[in-house]
């Protein structure tokens, strides 16, 4: 069997079940609603006119790209977790065993996942974004603040979130491959997003040395490729991001490794 003829079965895999449109309306849900929430705090704030606000004003210039980049700073673990679900779903339902006699050649399989892995997170990063620049663009201009959707860097911001939510879609590919327990694969995941790694960049604010290690951190790579994010404009650290190419490069090498490991493994394993 060729890479297209694989590619199009994994394809069919995706579709044919519920799964891909809950976990897309889920997407649109939180990443809409936390960009709306931070979008009309943030204008509101900077403009002065949100009521009981204090502090300084938060300055206006690149509001629009910070408020914009919530797509992927908090809505980087879908991809995620799409691409573990593509390998662990067919280790717990045993679908493994059908594809592997389909296509006996396994690294083939792993080639076609990863080539449906860039269409879903095409998919899923366009749903992503629309989300998140239409809620946040809605959020500034009710508070009478440029939207910035007709800035060219607005729209390299929205490529390089794109990327990012291709490659987070490889990087879990690469987890569901090195974990082949799906339940064990999304503690995992869910661990690491929302508890290690938030704590590990939050310490690195106060104490040196730290600072050097989660930098290179898949999230913190993540933020790198697509600029300003919350995350890094609340940061108490003040060391420099990397720039854009090299967080995509530390993101994809994450999802490379996490493969090799994977194959070299739990892929080679006969299943059941």
């Amino acid at each position: 069997m060729s890479l297209v003829a694989a590619s199009r079965s994994e394809l069919t895999k995706q579709f044919t079940t519920s799964l891909w449109w809950v976990l897309a309306l889920i997407l649109v849900l939180y990443v809409g609603f936390t960009t709306a929430l931070l979008g009309l705090t943030f204008a509101g704030v900077s403009t002065g006119r949100l009521p009981g606000s204090s502090g300084p004003p938060i300055p206006i210039d690149g509001l629009a790209a910070l408020v914009y980049s919530t797509a992927t700073s908090v809505g980087y673990v879908f991809p995620l977790l799409i691409g573990t679900l593509m390998v662990t779903a067919e280790f717990r339902h045993k679908t493994l065993t059908a594809t592997f006699l389909a296509v006996p050649r396994r690294g083939l399989v792993l080639g076609a996942k990863f080539a449906v892995g860039i269409l879903l997170g095409l998919l899923y990063g366009a749903i992503g974004i629309a989300a998140a620049v239409g809620a946040g663009a809605g959020s500034l201009a009710a508070f009478g603040v440029d939207t910035a959707l007709g800035s060219a860097d607005t729209w390299a911001l929205v490529a390089r979130m794109l990327l990012a939510y291709v490659l987070w879609v490889l990087v879990g590919i690469g987890v569901g491959t090195a974990v082949r327990n799906q339940v064990a694969a999304i503690v995992i995941v869910l661990a690491v997003t929302l508890f290690v790694e938030p704590i590990a960049r939050t310490a690195a604010g106060f104490v040196d040395g730290i600072d050097e290690v989660t930098r290179w951190l898949p999230s913190a790579a993540s933020d790198a490729l697509v600029g300003q994010t919350i995350f890094t404009a609340m940061s108490a650290t003040g060391g420099e991001q990397p720039v854009w190419w090299v967080g995509g490069l530390v993101l994809l090498g994450y999802a490379v490794v996490l493969l090799l490991v994977g194959q070299l493994s739990t892929w080679r394993r006969d299943v059941n």
